[in-house]
This record gives structure tokens, sequence and C-alpha cells, in this order.
């Protein structure tokens, strides 16, 4: 059986270089996984300083709203930086660290991932260096400041579509440049192996915390957990520890854009087909070429024209489903939990509030949905306002 894969999907499909520097990564990281003083480390700072464990909260008037399944939001948006981000940052670094390396380097699309780095990087005192397509710099401005701001240098990706694909291109070649001194910290759980199951391994935590609080508060397991997925860290960090309880959907929605009929969107479960890029077998959106094509999202989180490899071994096994919401689905549901609950989510998370708005009214009452809040919504603001055409500057 090959370790690096899920099933038929994963592996290691990068060069001599990175192949050397993912065997030191792989043997560290085993290493590590039987180190008691290593979580020991992680878990101090994800109660002391990331803030965990994160709520699970009951969305009582937007249950009552919708006349159906209960629904619970388990706020991610509340960690320190605003997202699920840190959870994988704090684990990375504290390997790079064990492992000598001086500098870490990171891709980032929606920007959370990025000032998750750039923040453990300023508190272990580590060179860091962010890449981010020029596109996402422009929508999210805010987090580029934030991170410039935590003493991070942001390399603005201007090849390609100047989004999150080509920052991990970027990520990647400079990662082999400078592989004696750097750390590439992997935002999601994609990439070749270990990278999947490390991600995997450092946001378990989320499913975790899921499933002793539903079991405090209802006293049961839920019937559906949902997530929005890009690459898919979030997603797989909300589902990991229900993967053996059959009785447990888990549901993954990702962006349908301008719908997954149009060359706007970034559906890769809905549209993709299998292929090789960054480093591992999965599903990839592509053309009629066989190339990976330009993919669109209202989200600069979800804007990546792949799925980690444990999605997609997931999916055809049939142990999680997986559907898109549109850009308009996604921008009334990130109106319709501020306005109901007064929490303002990520537009990457209002898609997954899209499919919880039009399922939960069809559920009974006594059905339980657990939708992962994967982050805050303050940096999208903005890009959501101009998406309505208004101008909060004018």
């Amino acid at each position: 059986m090959d370790k690096t894969r899920f099933g038929i999907f994963g592996g290691q499909y990068v060069g001599e270089t990175v192949m050397s520097a993912l065997d030191e990564l792989s043997e560290q990281y085993e290493k590590i996984s039987n180190d008691p003083s290593f979580w020991a480390e992680y878990n101090e700072l994800l109660q002391n300083y990331a803030g965990r464990p994160s709520l699970l909260y009951y969305a009582k008037k937007l249950t009552k709203e919708l006349g159906g399944a209960k629904i619970y939001l388990k706020r991610e948006d509340l960690n320190h930086t605003g997202s699920h981000k840190i959870n994988n940052v704090l684990g990375q670094v504290i390997l790079a660290k064990r492992m000598g390396k001086k500098r870490v380097i990171a891709e980032t699309g929606a920007g959370q991932h990025g000032v998750a780095t750039a923040t453990v990087a300023a508190l272990f005192g580590m060179e860091c260096t962010i890449f981010m397509g020029k596109e996402d710099t422009i929508r999210q401005a805010l987090n580029v400041y934030r991170m410039k701001l935590l003493g991070a240098e942001v390399v603005a990706v201007t090849s390609g579509t100047q989004t999150l694909k080509d920052a991990v291109n970027e990520a990647m070649k400079e990662w082999v440049a400078r592989i004696q001194d750097t750390y590439y910290v992997i935002g999601s759980a994609m990439g070749p192996y270990p990278y999947p199951k490390m991600v995997r391994d450092f946001q378990k935590v989320i499913s975790q915390e899921i499933k002793q609080q539903i079991m405090q508060a209802e006293g049961r397991l839920p019937d559906i957990v949902c997530a929005c997925i890009g690459g898919g860290s979030n997603a797989i960090g909300a589902f990991y520890e229900f993967i053996n309880d059959k009785s447990v959907r888990l549901v993954g929605i990702e962006a349908a854009g301008k719908g997954v009929d149009t060359d706007l969107h970034a559906a890769t479960m809905t549209k993709g087909t299998q292929a090789i890029f960054h480093g591992m077998k999965a599903y990839f959106v592509q053309n009629e070429q066989g190339n990976i094509a330009p993919v669109y999202s209202i989200s600069a989180g979800l804007d990546y024209p792949g799925v980690g490899p444990e999605h997609c071994n997931l999916r055809d096994i049939g142990r999680a489903e997986y559907y898109a919401a549109t850009d308009d689905q996604a921008v009334n549901a990130f109106e319709v939990l501020s306005r109901s609950e007064g929490i303002i989510p990520a537009i990457e998370s209002s898609h997954a509030l899209a499919y919880v708005l039009e399922q939960a009214p069809k559920m009974s009452k006594d059905k339980i949905i657990v939708v992962n809040l994967s982050g805050r919504g303050d940096k999208d603001v903005a890009h959501i306002a101009r998406y309505k055409g208004e101008d909060l500057y004018e």
C-alpha cells in the first residue's frame, strides 16, 4: 500500500530537488508525530494563542426563520487571525522551527492563510514571504496590509490568471530555489505528500471539537456536517472525525461562480477530471486540450482549479457529497446570516451556508446540521459592496 496516496489520489509528482525535501519533511513529520513534546507545544498554542476550542453556536434565530433542521455554526471565525488557517500554520511553523529553518513562505488566495503564516512567523521571529496573485491583492487589500504590518513581504504574482493557482506555482519555484533555509507552509490539504496528511492532521481538531460539543449539546451526532471547499482544508478538518460515522452526511460546497454551465466557475468536483498538477493526482478543472483551465469565483479562497486528494477519494468511495453554490447564492447567504444572527461570515463560508439555507427548510425539526464557519467576513465587505454596485469610498 502506497502511504503517499488516498485511494488512487495524491502521490508525489515532483522533481528530484523537491523530492529530497519531501523525503526530509516526511521523515521529520513522522518523527514529531510521535513526540509528545511537539503536541504539547502545539496544543498549548492552540489554546492560549489561537483561542481554541472554538464555539459551536446554535443559530436559534436562523433555525426558526428557516423552519426546519436545527443549525449549528462551528465558529472558526473566532480564532486568532479570523479563520481556521491558524490551526495548520501553528503546526507547520513549529515543525519548520524544529527542522532548523529560518524562513517560511506561503501561498494565499483570500489572504487568511497568508495572514496566519505572517502572524506565526512574527511570533517565532522568522523571515516570511507570502505569494499572492495580483488579482487577489486587489480583492483582499485589507489582508495584504495585515501581512505587511506583521512583517511579511508580499509578492504580487502577475503570471497566468494572477490568482491562487499562480501563487502556488511561484511559491513552489521559490521553495526549490531556497530549499536549504526555507520551509513552504502549504495552506490547504493539497500538494505532494506529506502535505495533505499534515494539513488534515492539524485541521482535524475542528471535527474533534464538533463531535464533543454536539454530543454535549444534543446528546447525538449531527445529520449533516457541511463546509465550503476550495483546496479542502477546512472541509477535511470538519469531516475527518466523522468519516467512520456513516449516519453523518459529509457535504462539501464548492464555487459555482456564474454557473457550472459557464466557463466562470471553480467547481472541480462537479466539472473536473483527473489530472496531475501541483505535485498530486486529483480532480482538476481542465480545458479540451487537457490543460488546467482558468477558474473563477467571487471568493478568492475558493478560486483554485483543483481539490485535495483525500476529498477526491471520499467522493469516489461515496463517503462525502460535493455540490456547488453560485456567487449570487453565496452573497445572499452572506447577507442572511449577517442580518439574522449578527455574524458576518467569510464569503468562502457563505457557499456552505447557501446549501444550508436551501436544505434546512426541507428537513424535519429534529434533524441537525453543523456548518463550519471557516472564517469571518470583515475582509469581504468592500468586495461584496462592489459586487452589489455600491462603493464604500464614494
